[in-house]
């Protein structure tokens, strides 16, 4: 693959995700919209306007691809290039002013993972990948971590938007790991959490009920930073699965092995 495959797709992204970002930060802070979409989800007027920025940049540059966004659903062109988008993922945490956030951005070619951009518009962080060439953080390159057991990780993981109706399933993975693993992290953003794997900064992470604009940038790039990815029953993951087990490649089985004890 060319280093320069795919540039304009990512420039895009990028200029996305940072305009989105900038627009979130303004609005950190001053939430004065909320609706719930369910119990425990939630949606702002920062979510709809960082939406309204992407979809714009994106369309005006691609208006030939599909979109499939999580506040307005798919654009329903006839494509093979689709683009998946979560103009806030953390919508809770931002609602409340804890700030881990993120924007998150991926194209899928042809039911294939190719380009991924997340920014963390808290930390000015701009994590990205195109498939077979690599995870970068701001221009560095990415690698996931080189724990070899569960007893020195570092674990992430999320609870579902049902988790008030259906805990037992959820506390039982946790309380699994709670016993095995160094520390459990639950930051509230998947997208921040699968970015963290790929930095190396979490071991590994895993959370069901997720939806594709929740993984598909981060998955790849745990992927591209040498990551290892399935779902929970253990099955290849794409980002239309119900679950998600991302990490290292010497704990991904470790980890499996865990959460279905």
């Amino acid at each position: 693959m060319q280093a320069t495959t795919f540039q304009k797709e990512m420039a895009v992204a990028k200029k996305a995700a940072q305009t989105a970002g900038k627009t979130l930060n303004s609005l950190f802070g001053h939430v004065n919209h909320i609706v719930k979409k369910g119990e425990i989800d939630l949606v702002t007027e920062a979510d709809l306007q960082a939406e309204s920025i992407i979809l714009e940049i994106l369309r005006g540059a691609f208006p030939d691809d599909n979109i499939l966004s999580e506040e307005s659903g798919s654009d329903g062109h006839f494509s093979n290039r689709t683009w998946i988008v979560d103009p806030l993922d953390g919508t809770t945490n931002f609602a409340h002013g804890f700030p881990f956030y993120a924007v998150s951005i991926a194209l899928e070619i042809q039911s294939e993972l190719t380009l991924g951009a997340v920014f963390l518009p808290g930390t000015n962080e701009s994590f990205e990948a195109v498939k077979g060439q690599g995870a970068h953080l701001n221009g560095k390159r990415l690698r996931v971590s080189g724990i070899q057991t569960l007893g020195e990780a570092l674990l992430g993981t999320g609870f579902p938007y049902d988790v008030h109706e259906n805990p037992d399933e959820v506390i039982g993975h946790l309380k699994r790991l709670l016993v095995r693993a160094q520390g459990i992290r639950r930051p509230g953003a998947a997208a921040v959490d699968l970015a963290y794997v790929a930095a190396g900064r979490l071991d590994g992470f895993w959370e069901q009920r997720l939806q594709p604009w929740d993984m598909a940038a981060g998955a790849l790039l745990v992927k591209e930073a040498g990551g290892s990815l399935s779902t929970l029953n253990g099955e290849p993951f794409t980002p239309y699965s119900d679950s998600i087990v991302a990490a290292n490649p010497s704990l991904h089985e470790a980890l499996l092995r865990a959460l279905d004890a």
